[in-house]
């Protein structure tokens, strides 16, 4: 008897270890859903904090390297981290700005009341030893002028239609005529070249044109008319300014043009950001009249009536977030661009 009681008590005590052995794995898989969870959900409130600060710093300096939060610790950054965090607690680790390659990168780290900067409590994991985690993203942001692209519309504007006139009072650029804008005529009759206004080549299918600065020559497509396929595009334009919201476009530039008809280069040199109030053109019988002339807010010193042709609107200084540009210097003209690379 004495020895299967002693048999009993070593069962009991083989359970014992057992149980804690399971213990220390359950507490395991605790760790791994609670905590991992936890620090998943911590990452990507980071991340975003981090991409939303790096943008709104690289938007900054895009458009005034003189603005205040264009710096290596700028208020907006942390603002951002902390709007971006589901307990308002974001911490910025670092702003590595570098003006000269137009660049920022932002650093930011969870920030928990009473913890140390850019880590995390665990609540499981610390029966493994483990009580704290890092947490910690970074972002970086470029900008610049754009140098290639497709531009959504396929109108070029002479550069002495654009300079001194960023940030100006909105304006009628005519398609051709006597009215037409004389200080920037390049061909006969009011018109930027013969047989042309300012119409630039396009990508099939599309309503906009592939524009390379670098390659500097922008084919031209004669005639004073909207492209077929571009009636959609004026209508969607139409419906948003009707809403009253800004419609901003990045167009080309030239500073020169050579040849006739649809043999004419146009000389590209920038892209400019042109806000657009309204427009009258002509030969496109599915852009319905309505939509010709269609912002109520054209005076009527600027209305395009009878024979006028041409579009309304302002150079403006302009940062975009749009995709399918390459990046260079920023230049005077107003469109500039803000890419998240990294």
């Amino acid at each position: 008897m004495r020895r299967m009681r002693a048999c009993g008590n070593d069962e009991r005590g083989a359970v014992a270890v057992f149980v804690a052995l399971i213990l220390v794995v359950l507490l395991g898989f605790a760790a791994l859903a609670v905590d991992a969870g936890m620090l998943y959900s911590e990452r990507a409130q980071v991340q975003n904090g981090s991409d939303a600060a790096a943008l709104a710093v690289a938007q900054k300096c895009a458009a005034s390297t003189s603005d205040p939060n264009c710096s290596s610790t700028p208020q907006i950054a942390k603002d951002l981290a902390n709007k971006n965090s589901i307990d308002g607690r974001g911490n910025i680790s670092a702003v590595n700005l570098d003006l000269t390659n137009r660049k920022v990168t932002v650093t930011a780290g969870s920030q928990q009341a009473g913890g140390s900067p850019n880590s995390v409590s665990l609540v499981f994991a610390r029966a493994l030893g483990i009580s704290t985690a890092d947490v910690l993203a970074s972002s970086t942001v470029q900008w610049g002028s754009p140098l290639t692209g497709t531009t959504p519309f396929p109108l070029t504007f002479s550069i002495c239609q654009v300079q001194g006139q960023v940030g100006g009072v909105p304006q009628l650029l005519q398609a051709h005529g006597s009215g037409a804008n004389p200080s920037c005529n390049y061909g006969p009759s009011g018109a930027a070249v013969e047989g042309g206004f300012g119409w630039t080549v396009q990508n099939p299918g599309s309503c906009g044109g592939y524009i390379d600065l670098s390659v500097n020559e922008g084919s031209s497509a004669p005639g004073n008319s909207v492209p077929n396929n571009c009636a959609s595009t004026l209508q969607k334009w139409a419906a948003s300014i009707n809403a009253g919201q800004d419609v901003i476009v990045l167009l080309p530039i030239f500073n020169a043009v050579t040849g006739t008809g649809s043999g004419a280069i146009y000389h590209l040199v920038s892209f400019a950001a042109f806000k657009v109030i309204g427009w009258k053109f002509t030969g496109n019988s599915s852009l319905p009249d309505t939509f010709r002339n269609a912002s109520p807010y054209v005076s009527s010193a600027l209305s395009c009536n009878g024979n006028c042709r041409g579009i309304i609107g302002t150079f403006v200084k302009y940062v975009s977030l749009a995709d399918g540009y390459t990046l260079g210097p920023v230049n005077a003209y107003g469109a500039t661009i803000v890419r998240l690379t990294k």
